[in-house]
Formats: C-alpha cells, structure tokens, sequence
C-alpha cells in the first residue's frame, strides 16, 4: 500500500463520518448529549486536513496518529474510545501488513476498547458493531468485504430494541429501547468506508 492508497483511506473515513455528522447528532439528541456527530466531525476534519502528513507513514503509524488526533479532538467519551480503537490498530499492526494481519489486529483493538469502555457487545454501544464485524472478518472466505459492511449495518439496526447499559444512554432506562446507538452507527458507517475503499484497491 504506497502513500496515495493510504490518503485515499484517510478521505474515506474522514470524508463519511462528516458527511453524516448531522444524523449522528440526531441519533445522539434521542438517547445521548446530541454531541456526537458533531464531535466527530470536529476530529475527522482535523485527520483530513492532515491527511497527506498522516498517509506518508507506514500504515500502522498513520492510524496511530489517527488515533492521537482523535483522543485529542473528539470530546465526551467517543474521543477516548475510537482514539484507543485507531492506537491499538497501529500498535498491533506490522509495518508490512496484509489482509492476514487485519484479524489480530482488530481483536486487540476490540479487546482495547472493551477495557477503555468497561463495556462489553450487548450494552447498545459501538461495540455491537465492532464484535460482530470482528468475527466476520475472523470466518474469512468468499466476498468478505461486502459481508463485513453487511455485517455492520446490520448490527447498527440491532441497538434499535436493545436497552442502554452503558454511557449515557443507560440513564434513559427503558426509554433508549426504540433507538439506533450513534457509536454504532459511526462504527458502522467507518466499516463500510473501509469495504468501499479496498473494493475501489481491488
């Protein structure tokens, strides 16, 4: 992957959670502080300014930064929580990385973001996407990444019945039942740019 397919990925990411920053609010004003897209927005601008700096590292140090922009960007507790998600991506990643390293890779993070969170799949949080595209990726096989965006919408429509346990939300009781979670959603809409982009490397 040479430094133009890396600043591709950087705008793919950056480019959906800002252009769906006002959904992610409205999901967040139903069941949160109504700061998430916002927030987002506010630390993927800055990554996407500094795309073309972030994309001439190797892969594991542009999403390290990625990560670092995040903590330092994004408020509440979604900055903490993707920050760790993006570090520990870079952490785990070898510099020469190919599709095989992705699993591992994912399954730290994921681990990473469980402890972070003190949270766990289940609790109407990001990581109902997170887990289940985890163990997509983890089985493998024919027309993976149109099965790893599949996956990750799907799980974001699946925190609509669910009840808050964890942030926020889990204030509302019963009443955060009948709502998408916004960091599954922004979980979900960052999975299916990943699977936009690689289809775009095929």
């Amino acid at each position: 992957m040479d430094a133009a397919a890396r600043a591709r990925l950087i705008r793919a990411l950056a480019g959906t959670v800002i252009a769906h920053a006002d959904e992610l609010t409205g999901l967040d004003q139903a069941i949160g502080d109504g700061d998430h897209g916002l927030n987002m927005k506010r630390g993927f601008e800055t990554v996407l300014a500094e795309a073309d700096t972030l994309a001439a590292q190797p892969l594991p140090a542009m999403l390290a930064g990625i990560g670092k922009t995040l903590v330092m960007r994004v408020g509440g507790a979604s900055g903490p929580l993707y920050g760790t998600l993006f570090l520990t991506l870079g952490k785990t990643l070898p510099e020469e990385s190919g599709m095989a390293d992705a699993a591992p890779a994912l399954e730290a993070a994921v681990a990473a973001v469980k402890a972070r969170g003190k949270s766990d799949a289940g609790q109407k949080t990001m990581l109902d996407v997170l887990v289940p595209v985890l163990e997509e990726l983890k089985a493998g096989g024919e027309g993976l990444p149109a099965r790893l965006a599949a996956t990750a919408h799907a799980a974001a429509e699946a925190t609509v019945p669910m009840r808050a346990v964890r942030g926020r939300a889990s204030f509302l009781g019963e009443r955060s039942v009948g709502h998408m979670d916004p960091g599954a959603r922004s979980s979900a809409l960052m999975v299916e740019a990943v699977v936009t982009w690689l289809e775009e490397q095929a």
